[in-house]
């Protein structure tokens, strides 16, 4: 078994190095509402346009406007309202992040599972991150979000792989896999995609936990918010010392307080997970 790892590692490796790795592409919606958002001339009907074209995208956002987390005096009935009151940036930002739930999809069980799996804890760290930017950062909480949902990209092209290889592989194995190589290709599909360089190494470097940087970032909110869901685990990462990691710091967080014991701050972190399932 360890040589079926070592052959993947190799395999994916080679087609890295030699610019032959087959890398996923944004789904249209998002890549029509990118362009409404960063032309000049774009105003919110163009963007509502898009969307209302996508009625599972439409609902969710509606959805979104009308959480705890943006609420206002009134409910939100229709896209039109949603747009305007999330404003442009952000819901193109959410839109986009939310459009690629769809490439988290497979025909085999084992990797169809591994896939909405690896989606979950992307949404879930997404919620995370959001709230962690409007409290502790003057970082744009849309893009935090997009920084949790895209965190684990690079684990897509690694399934399928595994899924058109047909190979059959044990999940301590494959897991071996993922982390070695997921970060390295992540950052390459951020490029490819033309992110925003800010985004772009957030594969590569939230879980470098001895990284200096001269302030907090979007790589800091998605390491931050990893932990945070798995204090309390037997995830090997709590037993790191976490008074240790320079990210605490940057962000003004007590690494030895559980945040879930704040009360207000654990109610909106729930309520910002759950907005994006």
């Amino acid at each position: 078994m360890a040589n079926i790892v070592e052959t993947i590692k190799s395999d994916l490796t080679e087609a890295i190095e030699n610019d032959k790795l087959v890398l996923p592409t944004l789904p249209e919606v998002a890549l029509q509402v990118r362009d409404i958002a960063e032309s000049e001339d774009s105003a919110i009907m163009d963007l509502v346009k898009v969307i209302s074209n996508d009625t599972a995208l439409s609902a969710r956002i509606i959805r979104v406007c009308n959480s705890p987390l943006f609420r206002g005096s009134r409910a939100i009935e229709n896209l039109n309202m949603a747009v305007s009151r999330l404003g442009m940036a952000y819901t193109s930002n959410l839109a986009m992040g939310l459009a690629m739930e769809q490439m988290f999809q497979a025909t085999s069980d084992m990797v169809d599972k591994r896939l909405r799996a690896t989606w979950q804890t992307s949404t879930e760290v997404a919620g995370v991150c959001h709230v962690l930017a409007q409290h502790y950062t003057k970082l744009k909480p849309d893009q935090a979000t997009l920084a949790g949902l895209v965190h684990l990209i690079g684990v897509l092209p690694i399934l399928r792989y595994v899924e058109d290889q047909d190979i059959q592989i044990s999940s301590i194995m494959l897991d071996n896999v993922i982390e070695h190589l997921h970060p390295r290709i992540g950052a390459m599909i951020l490029k490819k995609w033309d992110f925003p360089k800010e985004l772009q190494n957030v594969p590569l470097e939230y879980a470098n936990f001895q990284r200096e940087v001269p302030a907090a970032d979007y790589a800091d909110l998605v390491m931050i918010a990893n932990l945070q869901l798995i204090t309390g685990t037997d995830h090997p990462w709590n037993e790191m010392d976490w008074t240790g990691i320079p990210a605490f710091e940057r962000l003004g967080i007590d690494p030895t307080i559980d945040m879930n014991e704040e009360e207000d701050l654990n109610a909106q972190m729930e309520a910002a997970m759950a907005l994006l399932q």
